[in-house]
């Protein structure tokens, strides 16, 4: 972590932080689109147990590193739901593609 003294200094740490969790959260959408493309049913995609597996595990992070669970539950619980509906749309294109072969 940089000290930082001015508010350029800071607008510039966020934004090179920024940059790499656009990094990471598409390379995470990969494995997401994975996920949509291996299950064999559609109601497999949403998976409350894993969901709620996911958040605990990165509520016992988000200790570990110091992030408020304020601020990490919510924000996770909303990625989970975004990835979800992105799985169902990765789902229903590949069943569209075998239906249409």
């Amino acid at each position: 972590m940089v000290k930082c003294n001015t508010m350029p200094e800071v607008r510039s740490e966020i934004d090179r932080i920024d940059r790499e969790l656009v990094r990471l959260l598409a390379e995470r959408q990969t494995y997401i689109e994975q996920a949509g493309a291996i299950k064999g049913e559609r109601s497999a995609v949403r998976d409350e147990a894993r969901i709620e597996d996911v958040v605990a595990k990165v509520l016992a992070e988000a200790e570990r590193a110091g992030l408020s669970p304020a601020i990490a539950e919510p924000l996770w619980r909303l990625l989970i739901e975004k990835s979800i509906e992105h799985e169902f749309t990765v789902f229903d294109e590949k069943k569209k593609k075998i239906a249409s072969a």
